[in-house]
């Protein structure tokens, strides 16, 4: 009974969430910790009010992770949790894509997610077990117009996921994919590029529900179930998956 009871708690676990400001890594990490999880939280911008550690961080910063992974291994003698959530995206027609973006999504979506995981599993090796998260994305399936950067360096995680799975794996490390699909968070409004949310176009905000099976865009609370779930040792026979939190979208046909 205390199995049942105990099904998908993180009591005692240490876990490091980036991206964690709002949206999606805000969610988790609030989820990670009201499971019973002591949290860091990491961003780029300043967080406050939140019932956790945070430490800031700008993972498009290789020195910048380096002091992280640092950080961590000062405070730390192991750490059971690390998602990889951080994540840029930006639109531009693809024969004039900026070279300057391609090499940001890069370093934040794809570099720094291997070096982080790099630094940090010998934390999870000295543990006997762990469990990492990366945040991909419907792109890592799917193209899009007038982004390239973003479903490559998505499309290249999951792939990279699954190369620490394999390698991980005798450690008793988990790496498994989170993929989004669209969901009601401030993503897209990053670096003041843009004024308006995609989900606050009535246009927009329509097409892609219908997109789904469900009908609906994602709020950010449909991922922190699953989130727990990966988390916590009730997943301990799943690594190397891509689960996708689409709605449906990928299912759907005609």
């Amino acid at each position: 009974m205390d199995y049942i009871n105990n099904l998908f708690s993180l009591s005692g676990k240490r876990a490091i969430v980036t991206g964690s400001k709002r949206g999606l890594g805000r969610t988790m990490a609030r989820a990670l910790h009201f499971s019973g999880a002591e949290v860091l939280a990491v961003d780029k911008l300043d967080i406050l009010d939140e019932p956790y550690e945070s430490y800031k961080c700008n993972i498009e910063n290789k020195k910048d992770i380096e002091k992280l992974i640092e950080y961590c291994n000062k405070k730390y003698d192991t750490i059971d949790i690390l998602i990889n959530n951080a994540g840029v995206g930006f639109a531009h027609n693809i024969l004039e894509y900026p070279l300057e973006d391609w090499d940001k999504t890069y370093k934040v979506n794809l570099l720094a997610p291997f070096l982080l995981t790099q630094g940090l599993a010998p934390l999870m090796i000295k543990n006997g077990k762990g469990s990492i998260i990366n945040i991909t994305s419907l792109n890592a399936e799917v193209a899009f117009p007038n982004n390239p950067a973003y479903p490559a360096t998505k499309g290249g995680l999951k792939m990279l996921s699954k190369a620490f799975a394999y390698e991980l794996a005798k450690h008793n490390i988990r790496v498994n994919n989170i993929g989004p699909g669209y969901f009601k968070t401030e993503f897209h409004k990053q670096d003041g590029r843009i004024e308006k949310l995609n989900w606050e176009d009535s246009v927009i905000l329509k097409e892609r529900s219908k997109k789904t099976l469900l009908g609906r865009w994602g709020e950010p609370e449909d991922i922190a179930g699953l989130a727990v779930f990966l988390c916590s040792d009730s997943s301990s026979y799943i690594t190397g998956q891509d689960i996708y939190v689409d709605g449906g979208w990928l299912t759907k046909g005609l």
